[in-house]
């Protein structure tokens, strides 16, 4: 069983910011297997189902994003699963926009979010589907850009984005990150 987690921040101000890709991407992955995220507990939002026959968890963490590691590991501990059972969905400031990077293990990058997975599991042995957002313009701090909505032109590509992220997912989770970095680590 794998534990798919797409991180964000819950509540209607945050839906379209930068800072939700995770849940964005994990919602349409949900629709795409049809896994609603009905269940709300442990604190998250999170459904169960199979990905071509591997048992997956959904999850949405419920926390705010920079306290994500408090649900991950409550659900790791729910299903008695291992940190390399888990695949972390979150945006990446230093991946231009529109990439996608997807990696086993490795630091937080500056990643709040991230680095309180880290901390909670005592581990970074855990795969990272990354989702470029780019450096943020002059003049605006990281903080403020990433909890700000899509720009007109970025919005233009988000569908794609999301869509091939959902699709990495799904080649990660059942034929293993060198196939899906092999034919998802390219530009929009």
């Amino acid at each position: 069983m794998k534990l798919i987690v797409g991180l964000g921040n819950p509540g209607p101000e945050y839906a379209l910011t930068r800072h939700n890709l995770g849940f964005l991407v994990l919602s349409h992955l949900g629709r795409l297997l049809g896994i609603p995220l009905t269940k709300q507990n442990l604190i998250s939002s999170w459904g169960q189902g199979e990905v071509n026959g591997e048992p997956v968890v959904l999850a949405q963490p419920l926390t705010y994003m920079n306290n994500s590691g408090s649900a991950v590991k409550w659900l790791l501990n729910h299903w008695g699963l291992p940190t390399a059972a888990l695949i972390v969905i979150h945006d990446d400031l230093d991946v231009p926009f529109g990439r996608l990077k997807l990696t086993a293990k490795g630091g937080a990058g500056g990643h709040r979010g991230v680095a309180s997975i880290i901390a909670a599991l005592d581990s970074d042995e855990f795969y990272r589907v990354k989702l470029g957002l780019g450096r943020p313009p002059p003049g605006i701090a990281p903080e403020d850009f990433v909890l700000s909505p899509f720009s007109p032109e970025e919005h233009q590509h988000l569908a794609d984005l999301v869509d091939r992220a959902a699709q990495a997912v799904i080649v990660l989770t059942n034929l293993g990150l060198a196939a899906a970095q092999a034919r998802f680590h390219r530009p929009l």
